[in-house]
């Protein structure tokens, strides 16, 4: 009974640390401003997406998507990552984070306190941007496009949770502020633009001679890339799901591999957030 009162009393403080998050994401009108900007983008491809070809208006689910994993693979891992450098390491410059560990609060519950309530900010800006981005278009869309819009916006928010872990992670190992802010920088720089050149480039040197199975491994080191992989199943352009094994694209492969990035970096700066 007394295991049971103390696991209750530490998830309700989880709650608050949450909470506290949020309110101050809410506060500094963060979530409005990003649910604002995919709105915006995501009315525009979806509307003015043929403008080059000479049509304009709403053409196909296939195209939208299409058009929306480009966007979306730049966008969401950028502001999961300025959104999640400075929850640890912004707090220890001001001296809050000391003040939040004397009080009977473990170093866990603080962490997965500002992971939730940072990833239901992002989570929040994300469905309502998208979602309302649409909205003037519902009527074209069927039942079963409507799913797999939803599924698409799914995927966006679990790609951009997977990049607010690795940012909690950056958070922790920082020693300040600027490093962290430099450090995530790199990080997006280096997952959204450089890794799939290296990729390529590897490719390349190898005269394509890459057993299938390498490279598909080497992709899901890259959440944005199983983001990708995910976004080019659901289209007629298969594109890289053309090359990888049929395992590692079908039922719960790459949401399996997205929920260990969600978890693994979270557990590594759980581990050093002890030390």
């Amino acid at each position: 009974m007394a295991e049971h009162t103390e696991r209750r009393i530490a998830w309700r403080l989880v709650g608050v640390l949450a909470a506290k998050e949020w309110r101050d994401r809410l506060r500094n009108r963060w979530v409005l401003a990003v649910a604002l900007l995919f709105a915006l983008f995501a009315l525009a491809i979806a509307y003015f997406g043929a403008a080059q070809q000479g049509a304009v208006g709403f053409r196909s689910l296939d195209a939208t998507l299409a058009s929306l994993a480009s966007l979306v693979v730049y966008l969401v891992p950028l502001i999961a990552l300025l959104l999640g450098y400075d929850a640890v390491v912004g707090e220890r410059e001001r001296g809050a984070l000391d003040l939040l560990l004397s009080m009977p609060v473990s170093r866990f519950e603080v962490l997965l306190g500002k992971y939730l309530g940072l990833g239901a900010a992002l989570t929040g800006a994300t469905a309502l941007g998208f979602g309302a981005g649409l909205l003037p278009l519902a009527s074209q869309l069927t039942v079963s496009e409507g799913w797999r819009y939803a599924a698409f916006v799914a995927a966006a928010i679990a790609m951009g949770l997977a990049f607010l872990s690795v940012a909690l992670l950056v958070s922790v190992l920082a020693r300040d502020r600027v490093r962290a802010s430099g450090a995530a920088l790199a990080l997006w720089f280096f997952f959204v633009l450089v890794y799939d050149l290296l990729l390529m480039g590897a490719l390349v040197l190898s005269q394509g001679g890459m057993a299938n199975s390498v490279f598909a491994t080497l992709l899901m080191l890259n959440p944005a890339d199983v983001f990708r992989l995910y976004a080019a199943g659901g289209t007629d352009a298969g594109g890289l799901a053309a090359v990888m094994p049929p395992g590692m694209t079908s039922g719960a492969a790459l949401p399996a591999v997205m929920l260990t990035w969600m978890t693994l970096p979270f557990l590594i700066a759980y581990w050093r957030f002890k030390q």
